[in-house]
């Protein structure tokens, strides 16, 4: 790596920690260069403003995602434990939903579509070889694979980030039209009720 690239990746870093421990919203561009020990040119030499910053942070924590989303694809689990696992490796831990929260203010809608795109980009192949996988050993029955994991996530993002009530019957719901998605016979997927009501119970 060239010292630039590892200077402004240190910088990522630092913001990054930073964000988590008090907050995007209570990090100020003066605390990142202090905490860095640089001058203020040289912080907007890599960075013309705090939401660039936000930006290459949360592009570090796709990048860290979908290595842990890749890495789930070459497990022996089953396939639809893949799908499952590679969708939860790409949760924020609970200590990055500060960062995450920081995306859904009102100024930064344009960023978080964008973000929300570069996900997609990065998980839609990983899923979408899992899914080919189940096709191959007769547990899916589908086409147009990469529409239909990409629905799957929408779908996923939704229940998971609380936008959807994680009632019963919504659980019911998304497990059903899973399995409908992905051309599964009923119940492939039931296993999912369970992680959710576990996932509820450790919150």
């Amino acid at each position: 790596m060239k010292k630039g690239e590892k200077r402004k990746l240190d910088l990522i870093q630092i913001a990054y920690r930073l964000f988590v421990s008090r907050g995007y919203e209570h990090t100020s561009v003066d605390e990142i260069i202090e905490e860095a020990g640089i001058a203020k040119g040289t912080y907007y030499y890599y960075f013309q403003s705090k939401e660039q910053m936000l930006e290459e942070v949360i592009e570090m924590m796709l990048q860290a995602e979908a290595e842990k989303a890749e890495a789930v694809l070459h497990t022996d689990l089953s396939v639809p434990e893949k799908i499952v696992g590679i969708i939860a490796s790409i949760q924020p831990a609970q200590e990055e939903r500060t960062i995450d929260n920081a995306l859904h203010q009102p100024e930064n809608i344009l960023m978080h579509n964008k973000i929300k795109g570069r996900l997609y980009d990065l998980i839609v192949p990983i899923l979408s070889r899992a899914a080919e996988e189940g096709v191959e050993k007769g547990l899916f029955h589908c086409d147009n694979i990469p529409e239909r994991v990409r629905m799957i996530m929408i779908l996923s993002g939704d229940m998971f980030d609380g936008h959807i009530p994680a009632t019963q019957a919504t659980i019911d719901v998304f497990i059903d039209t899973t399995e409908k998605i992905l051309g599964a016979e009923p119940g492939t997927m039931g296993f999912i009720r369970g992680l959710i009501q576990h996932t509820e119970d450790i919150q």
